[in-house]
C-alpha cells in the first residue's frame, strides 16, 4: 500500500461530505468533505505501487478539466482504470454539490 497527498487550487465550495464507490477490486471510494478556504488537499491510498506519477498526472490533468471545490479527498483506490478513478471523483463531487 502506498499513500500519496497533493494539494490543488480550488475555484468553487461544495455543500456537504459526500461518497462513492467502494474498495474493492477494480474500484475505488472516494470521500469529500468540504472546507473553507482555497485549496482542494487530496490523499490517495492506494493498493497499486509506483503508481504516484500516475496519480499526479491524474489530478493535474483534472484540475485544468474542471473546477476544483475547496476541502479534502480521500480516494482508497485497489486497482481502478482512469476511467473509474475519473467517475467516481466526478460522482462524489456531484454528490456533494446536491446534498440537502
Amino acid at each position: 500500500m502506498e499513500r500519496f497527498e497533493f494539494t490543488y487550487p480550488a475555484q468553487t465550495s461544495l455543500t456537504d461530505r459526500a461518497h462513492a464507490g467502494v474498495v474493492g477490486s477494480g474500484d475505488l471510494e472516494a470521500l469529500y468533505e468540504p472546507k473553507s478556504g482555497d485549496t482542494l488537499h487530496v490523499t490517495v491510498t492506494t493498493s497499486v505501487d509506483g503508481s504516484h506519477t500516475l496519480w499526479q498526472r491524474f489530478f493535474d490533468r483534472l484540475s485544468q478539466l474542471r473546477e476544483l471545490p475547496a476541502g479534502q479527498l480521500d480516494v482508497n483506490d485497489f486497482g481502478a482504470t482512469p476511467g473509474v478513478a475519473r467517475l467516481r471523483i466526478e460522482q462524489v463531487f456531484e454528490e456533494a454539490g446536491h446534498a440537502n
